[in-house]
């Protein structure tokens, strides 16, 4: 069974930094992508960024350049660190693992960021 779990959410001033990362195991196939999505209540789910097995990431508008993905092929992880973290930037935040057949998301992860 796949499993999927973030952690790293909190709360964080306007300005500030927070790191999410997310964790996939018990996967027999490979995982081809890795990736953060967020949804705010009454909103659909949205796209922040993701990175392909050995490519290049991929950024939302509304955070390139202040957010940077990373992840760890060997270990199965993705890391989110977010930098000059706006209000806006608040909702919960899920990780999304995709192999050639499936696509898995994590519980989230919940990002406040208020002064």
């Amino acid at each position: 069974q796949v499993q999927v779990v973030e952690s790293g959410g909190g709360l964080v001033q306007p300005g500030g930094s927070l790191r999410l990362s997310c964790a996939v195991s018990g996967s027999m196939f490979t995982i081809y992508t890795m990736g953060w999505y967020r949804q705010a209540p009454g909103n659909q789910r949205e796209f922040v960024a993701d990175l392909t097995r050995g490519g290049t990431p991929d950024y939302a508008d509304s955070v390139r350049g202040r957010f940077t993905i990373a992840r760890d092929n060997a270990k199965n992880t993705v890391t989110l660190q977010m930098t000059s973290l706006k209000p806006e930037d608040t909702t919960i935040y899920y990780c999304k693992a995709n192999t050639n057949f499936s696509e898995y998301w994590g519980r989230g992860t919940q990002v406040t960021v208020s002064s």
